[in-house]
Parts: structure tokens; C-alpha cells; sequence
């Protein structure tokens, strides 16, 4: 069963950085379409980044230009560069294999998110 295990979230200053990683134990990443997705809290998950091959990727738009997605798979690992962090950009984040909402394996714990002055 294919474990997925989020890190480097925290607390940061509106305007700062973010880098997210995501490992997961098998090499899936090299295998399936890949995504970053966040749940604020009320709210449903929603997916804000995704790299559906090794040479595309998507953002929501409230992300778009300040997100970064990308994956090293010899490490079987995705990351997320988070620029310009916002208030309303606080959430966790989790990251999966899949298209959109069909998602191929169980969540991970995620990783906390807040951004406040």
C-alpha cells in the first residue's frame, strides 16, 4: 500500500515562502498524473496544483503565478513552491496521484499551512 507523507508546512508572514514536499513510498509519481490539493478549514478539498505529465501543469487560479508544482522521481517525491503566501492561502496540504478529484491513493496525514501577521 502506497504511503504518502507531507512536509514543510508552518507558520509564515503574508508575502513569504513555502516549500512543500511530498514522498511517497513506492514510484508512483513517475507513473501517474500528480497534484497538490488543500483543505481550509469548512471548506472542501480542492486541488491547486497538478502535473498531469512531466511536461504540463495546471493551477487554480487563485494560485496561478505564486504556485509552483514539480517532482523528482528518482526521490518519488513532489513539491510545492508556495510565493506572495496570502491569508486566505491557509490550509492543509496534501498531495496525491490522480485526475482532478479521482484520486488513486488513501490521503496522507497533510501538512499545516497558516499564514498570518
Amino acid at each position: 500500500q502506497v504511503q504518502l507523507v507531507e512536509s514543510g508546512g508552518g507558520l509564515v508572514q503574508p508575502g513569504g515562502s513555502l516549500r512543500l514536499s511530498c514522498v511517497a513510498s513506492g514510484s508512483i509519481f513517475s507513473r501517474y498524473p500528480v497534484g497538490w490539493y488543500r483543505q481550509a478549514p469548512g471548506k472542501q478539498r480542492e486541488l491547486v496544483a497538478a502535473m498531469p505529465n512531466s511536461s504540463k501543469t495546471n493551477y487554480a487560479d487563485s494560485v496561478k503565478g505564486r504556485f509552483t508544482i514539480s517532482r523528482d522521481n528518482a526521490k518519488n517525491t513532489v513539491y510545492l513552491q508556495m510565493n506572495s503566501l496570502k491569508p486566505e492561502d491557509t490550509a492543509v496540504y496534501y498531495c496525491n496521484a490522480g485526475i482532478g478529484t479521482l484520486v488513486y491513493f488513501t490521503w496522507g496525514q497533510g501538512t499545516q499551512v497558516t499564514v498570518s501577521s
